[in-house]
């Protein structure tokens, strides 16, 4: 099947495939005129790539994970190959640490919004408020003029 075939049954654009390409996940047959020329495995190897890349792995990880992994249909499931557990946990480990510093952010965040939120009505955000507000009594009062 060609790209478009293939990008009509995956759900995914041809630009995309093409970048599955650029990073050694697809690997597709290429005819004499230059074509690309896809297989069921590539389907399957799609559908594969979208599942670990909505698990939080990097391109560069997949690609050398995603010969040991297959489906049953349904979900994805890992087989035993060397280094499989160990890029999983690094991974893990890597997402934590994304989650533990997004909290931090996100703690800091809700004091400044608190604090902001208890200052009297004369802070930036109600300036900027109140600015179209007499824009827009000073433009009726002009146009009764």
């Amino acid at each position: 099947m060609r790209i478009g075939a293939l990008a009509h049954t995956t759900g995914v654009s041809r630009r995309l495939l093409r970048y599955y390409e650029e990073q050694g996940l697809l690997r597709p047959l290429r005819l004499t005129n230059g074509y690309r020329e896809y297989s069921e495995a590539d389907v399957a190897a799609v559908r594969h790539i979208r599942a670990l890349l909505a698990a939080g792995l990097p391109t560069t990880v997949i690609a050398r994970l995603l010969h040991c992994v297959h489906d049953d249909g349904e979900r994805l499931i890992p087989s035993t190959c060397p280094g499989m557990v160990a890029n999983l946990q690094r991974e893990h480990r890597r997402i934590t640490e994304a989650i533990t510093q997004l909290q931090s952010s996100q703690q800091v965040l809700d004091t400044m919004l608190t604090a902001a939120l208890q200052q009297p009505g004369d802070g930036p955000d109600q300036r900027e408020r109140a600015r179209p507000a007499e824009s827009a009594r000073h433009q009726k009062g002009h146009r009764l003029r």
